[in-house]
């Protein structure tokens, strides 16, 4: 069964970055704060020590 994908149009939101030692952590937010989008180095597939890279922290904002 294929799942309808809801594009949603938003003119403002806000870009929270958390870099810790081990991660970073991305989220996008509308103007409210709901979340739209979140991700984070671990989840697009770096492990150990590679997680808290910048070259990680890239690829988790570009995905």
């Amino acid at each position: 069964m294929a799942t309808k994908t809801i594009k949603k149009v938003v003119e403002k939101g806000k870009v929270y970055i958390t870099a810790t030692f081990n991660n970073t952590i991305v989220t996008i937010t509308d103007g409210i704060g709901n979340t739209l989008y979140w991700g984070s180095s671990g989840m697009v597939g770096f492990k150990g020590a590679r997680k808290a890279t910048p070259y990680a922290a890239t690829t988790a904002v570009e995905t």
